[in-house]
């Protein structure tokens, strides 16, 4: 179906395009519906929009320093929950060497994201060698275990009551940002016939939240052969080829990674800086009022914040703007580098956010002030 043309309607001082040629001494905030996708109108300002002076009340950006919880657990079912609602679960496990019973969730599909570490994944579909930048992606159901060569860090993203897809890349062609070519499945191998013993396995399954725990005779990890197209994929972030412009500084939603009904999980890789000298190259202020934004810091130099660390964890629920920390702010036209040194994983979700209790010390209250200084 054809987009018809239409003319936006300008008032006052204004750019000509988006994110380019930002009138002299302006700062420009984009208002948008649908997660970049919807009506957009791009705003510029005297100031900073996140040039407050004071912040009050339950609603703020919040940033946790996930390196402080600590406590390793060999079940994933255990692992510490951050943030959740009806459609998403997100929780960070830590844990080390082999689990000791399956996990199977019941409750929906579940990504997985080593942050750190090394091992092997055993499920109903075989075995695949994991390391870390893997996002390992596993049908509801489906029977698993992780057997690690020492400690290791995940992300687990569950997309409760719904499964992961692809993104639509539209006129990009289907091969851009990563051809499904590169998605590994696992094999039926030598290592994957030789757990398959006679000794008694558990599994330990999880629905509605609660666990429970059914017990073999015998590894239920037994298929020696299966065709189809539902399987365990893996995609590691050093296989994905950032989308970008050097004329103009592209949307969050182009680096889109998996979809599911009710959020995205996006994917920041290096890439290079726009060249244009009349285009921003770090991330624009921004109101996404419909979307709770939620960023893990994997691995690099994290360019548009300040005293982020890999391990970390930003949230800026919807609602008010927010954009780059002002030691970035000051490279918007001029940075000091060609290219950007960051790995982070984004999940936007279309509902609100709840942040679930949390060990004390976790959470950095001065987050909220961190843009002070951009006046």
């Amino acid at each position: 179906m054809k987009r018809w043309i239409s003319f936006p309607k300008i008032e006052g001082v204004s750019s000509r395009q988006a994110h380019t040629d930002l009138p002299e001494g302006t700062y420009e905030r984009e208002l948008g519906r649908d997660g970049f996708y919807g009506p957009v109108t791009h705003m510029y300002h005297r100031h900073p929009p996140t040039g407050w002076s004071g912040w009050e009340g339950p609603l703020r950006p919040r940033a946790f320093d996930l390196r402080k919880i600590t406590a390793r657990t060999p079940c994933p079912w255990d692992a510490q929950l951050l943030l959740h609602n009806a459609h998403l679960r997100y929780r960070i496990w830590r844990t080390s060497g082999r689990m000791q019973t399956l996990a199977r969730n019941a409750d929906g599909d579940e990504l997985i994201f080593v942050h750190e570490g090394a091992g092997d994944f055993y499920c109903d579909f075989g075995r695949l060698a994991i390391c870390e930048g893997d996002y390992v992606m596993v049908p509801r159901g489906t029977m698993w275990r992780t057997e690690f060569a020492g400690p290791a860090t995940c992300l687990l993203i569950e997309a409760t009551n719904e499964g992961y897809g692809l993104p639509d890349k539209g006129m990009l062609g289907q091969q851009a940002i990563f051809d499904p070519a590169v998605l590994d499945t696992p094999k039926i191998d030598e290592q994957f016939a030789a757990q398959q013993t006679d000794h008694p396995w558990s599994v330990r399954i999880k629905r509605h939240n609660r666990v429970s725990t059914v017990t073999y005779p015998y590894n239920p990890l037994d298929a020696v052969g299966w065709h189809g197209n539902l399987a365990v994929v893996r995609l590691n972030v050093r296989d994905i080829r950032p989308v970008m412009s050097h004329r103009y500084h592209l949307p969050p939603s182009v680096h889109t990674t998996f979809v599911a009904d009710r959020f995205v999980v996006c994917s920041f890789c290096p890439r290079p800086l726009e060249s244009d000298p009349g285009a921003l190259k770090v991330p624009f202020f921004h109101n996404n009022d419909d979307f709770d934004e939620v960023i893990f810091y994997h691995k690099g130099d994290f360019f548009s914040r300040d005293n982020i660390a890999p391990g970390m964890l930003t949230f800026h629920p919807s609602g008010f703007p927010h954009g780059p920390h002002p030691k970035a702010l000051e490279g918007a036209l001029k940075p000091g580098r060609t290219a950007t040194d960051e790995y982070a994983v984004m999940v936007d979700a279309r509902d609100g956010l709840e942040v679930a209790p949390l060990p004390a010390g976790v959470e950095d209250p001065s987050y909220v002030d961190s843009w002070k200084a951009s006046r």
